[in-house]
């Protein structure tokens, strides 16, 4: 069941990113990626908002949790999952490896971005 709503959560989430970045676009052109930068901050204030609520002052059934989450948000931008763990990481006093969290990621994922172009290009 986790399975289904996970991919009708996702299914949601990335029909939701698609349209938001459309209209971000078409108010805001193409020559900045605004549409992307519109989805990540509404996705980590989502997350952030959902979450502190969930964990600290409702019950939420699990499955609605990951529904949501995994499903709407992950579909939505996996930058507010990256979010979330880097703060929970900072919140807990894990401060190292939140920083670890963020260069990492960003060098890593840059970096394999980067390498998947240049694959690319020689294939």
């Amino acid at each position: 069941m986790k399975y289904i709503l996970i991919g009708i959560g996702g299914a949601i989430g990335a029909i939701s990113r698609y349209a938001l970045q459309g209209i971000v676009y078409q108010f805001a052109g193409t020559g900045f990626p605004y549409g992307t930068l519109a989805v990540n901050i509404i996705g980590c204030f989502l997350i952030g908002f959902f979450m502190e609520l969930t964990e600290n002052r409702y019950f939420v059934d699990p499955q609605i949790r990951i529904f949501i989450t995994v499903g709407i948000l992950g579909g939505f931008t996996t930058f507010s999952t990256f979010g979330y763990e880097t703060f929970s990481l900072w919140r807990d006093g894990e401060f190292m490896r939140a920083s670890y969290n963020i260069i990492s990621s960003v060098l890593i994922g840059l970096t394999a971005v980067w390498l998947g172009f240049i694959t690319a290009r020689i294939i």
